[in-house]
Formats: structure tokens, sequence, C-alpha cells
């Protein structure tokens, strides 16, 4: 009897983590999304950067913030689907976390960049652990999405791999500082640095797992593909306020804009293809029942 308290007490603290750490992340994603968007001093660097960096500020209060929420609020009813888009933001989330702190110059929020960083982490840690990534994908059924949705998210890894390497390699072997850096006003890439070294190799093990039909592959595809249509829809938006910050520059371009809001609708069929196919719990692992008892999951 003790023990089947103990296993429920520690199913029930890993979703209570992962809420409480998430609301954490949203407040400090407002205080550094508003901060960053509406204080015309806070900003320093070429003004093309700024524009950008306010951009994405904007992305991560109006978008980020909201779809965390309602993915949170829909994981505690039960969907399975949500928790994949829980994650997904969470990752939109420390994706652009590292661009703030490492492609902004110092200022007064950078704190607020770190505790934006740290509690996406720290969210998406605690929802791995509350929900199981096998046990998540096991919620999924194998449809005829799979393959499909497998190789687009590949051949989109692929692709980003081919081009950020098209770049760095000549540049490597180049004068420094590298020319790809020119205007930007960093010695470095964060882009290239998380791209290559975390989120695109996800994405290709992710689409192996998920072509072989693999529990993990619907969890990490599903999130990679929710955190590709935020962050293109981040991108389209980041490229019009740095082009209208400095129509000069070359770091950024107005012609890239509808390309990429583009490619946030497209990314959407694929992303909803996979989530759909979710089979939600009946209570999600940690929720109790009005009576206090956990209530298992009806058998099929």
């Amino acid at each position: 009897m003790g023990q089947a308290t103990t296993l429920v007490q520690e199913r029930a603290s890993g979703p209570v983590a992962a809420v409480r750490l998430s609301a954490a992340c949203v407040v400090g994603c407002l205080v550094a999304g508003l901060w960053t968007a509406v204080d015309p001093g806070l900003l320093s660097g070429p003004e093309a950067m700024q524009g950008s960096a306010r951009g994405t500020a904007l992305v991560l209060v109006v978008v980020a913030v909201p779809l965390l929420l309602l993915a949170a609020r829909a994981a505690a009813q039960g969907s399975a689907s949500a928790v994949v888009a829980w994650a997904g933001a969470l990752m939109y989330v420390v994706y652009n976390a590292v661009l703030l702190l490492f492609l902004t110059p110092f200022n007064a929020a950078f704190l607020s960049y770190v505790v934006v960083l740290a509690t996406g982490l720290w969210s998406l840690a605690a929802l791995a652990s509350a929900f199981g990534v096998g046990r998540l994908g096991a919620r999924f059924e194998p449809r005829r999405s799979a393959r499909p949705v497998s190789l687009y998210v590949a051949t989109v890894a692929a692709a980003n791999i081919l081009l950020w390497l098209a770049t760095v390699v000549p540049a490597s072997f180049g004068p420094f500082p590298a020319r790809f850096l020119d205007g930007t006003g960093v010695q470095t890439n964060a882009i290239y640095v998380q791209d290559l070294a975390v989120w695109l190799p996800l994405a290709s093990v992710g689409a192996w797992w998920l072509w072989r039909r693999e529990p993990r592959g619907f969890v990490v595809t599903g999130a990679v593909s929710v955190l590709w249509v935020i962050e293109s829809l981040s991108i389209a938006v980041d490229q019009w306020w740095g082009h209208h910050a400095d129509p000069t520059s070359s770091v950024v371009s107005g012609a890239v804009v509808l390309p990429f809001a583009v490619l946030a609708l497209v990314g959407v069929v694929p992303a909803v293809a996979l989530l759909r196919s979710a089979r939600p719990w009946r209570d999600p692992p940690g929720v109790r029942s009005r009576g206090g008892a956990p209530r298992r999951e009806r058998s099929r």
C-alpha cells in the first residue's frame, strides 16, 4: 500500500513541476519579450539586428506564450497531442532565448533572458519526465501520415544542414571575421551553433524514428514541427522589423517575409496531420479524479 502511494505521488509531482516551471517561463517571456519589444533604449548594436530582436520578442509574447498556455491547459484535460504542442512551444522559447542572449549585445534585460532560457529548459525536462517520451508516443496511432511527415521533417532538416554548411565550411578556411558576420555586430552566429549541434540532429533522428513508427518519433517530430511553424512565422516578423529598422542592411531582407509566412502555413499541415493521430488519456499521468483517487486509463 505504501509503495503504491509513493508511486502515485511520484507520478503526480511531474506534471505539477512542469506546470509550475512553465508558468515561471511564461512570466519570464512576458517580461523579457515586452521589455525588448517596447523599450527603445534597451538594445544596442546594428539597427537591423535591433529590429530583428524586437520582432522575435513580439512573436515570443503574442504567439509562443498563448500557445504554451493553451497547450498546457489542454494537456491537463487529457490531450496527448497538446503535450507535444506544449513541448514545441517550449522549444521555440529555448531556441530564441539563446538568440537573445548571444545575438544581442549585453543589456539590462540580460537576466530576464537567462530566466527564459533556464525555465524553458527545465520545463522541457519536467515535461519529458512527467509524461515519458515513450509513454506519450504510445498514444499516437501509426497512421499513414507518419512516413510523409517523416520525409518532410528529414527534407527540411537536410536542406538546412546543407545550407548552413555551405556557408560555414568555406568561411572556416577564409579570412576572419567571416563575411557572413558582416553587419551583425557579433563574432559568431548562435543560429548555426544550436541548429547544427542540437535542433537539426534532433529533427533528423526524430524523422528516422517516425519512419520506423517508433513511439518516440511521434513525440520528437511533432514537437519539432510545432517549433518550425512558430519559428517560420518568427523569421517573417523579425525580418520585417529588421528591414524596417535598416532597409540598407544585408543581414535582413524584406523579400523573405512572405516566403517564410507561407512556410509557416505549409508547416501547419504536417504538424496537424501528426498531432491529430494522438489518442487522449482518460486522465493524463499524475492527474487525479474528482474523488481524489487516480483513475486508471480505460482498457481498449
